[in-house]
């Protein structure tokens, strides 16, 4: 009965691990890249925002509330904003 207590308990940590891992929580950024709000096309979003919880799910092209990862100092060239609009 351990060994099956053992492997629910580490099967529950992956479950909840993955969980974390697409919470929707801002992608992981090594400072080459920036947000660029106002420049995503539906359902192609990078993050979460007040309207939804995941990546891939904006409604509608150009949201100000969703934002793209681009090379850093690229955003304004596209018409984005670093900052949400």
């Amino acid at each position: 009965m351990s060994s099956n207590k053992t492997l629910i308990a580490t099967a529950l940590s992956a479950v909840i691990a993955i969980g974390a891992m697409s919470s929707g929580q801002a992608l992981a950024n090594d400072g080459s890249k920036d947000q660029c709000f106002g420049i995503a096309k539906a359902g192609q979003n990078d993050c979460k925002n007040a309207a939804h919880a995941c990546a891939g799910q904006a409604k509608v092209d150009n949201d100000p509330a969703d934002f793209k990862l681009v090379p850093t100092g690229t955003c304004q060239q596209m018409g984005g904003q670093t900052k949400p609009m």
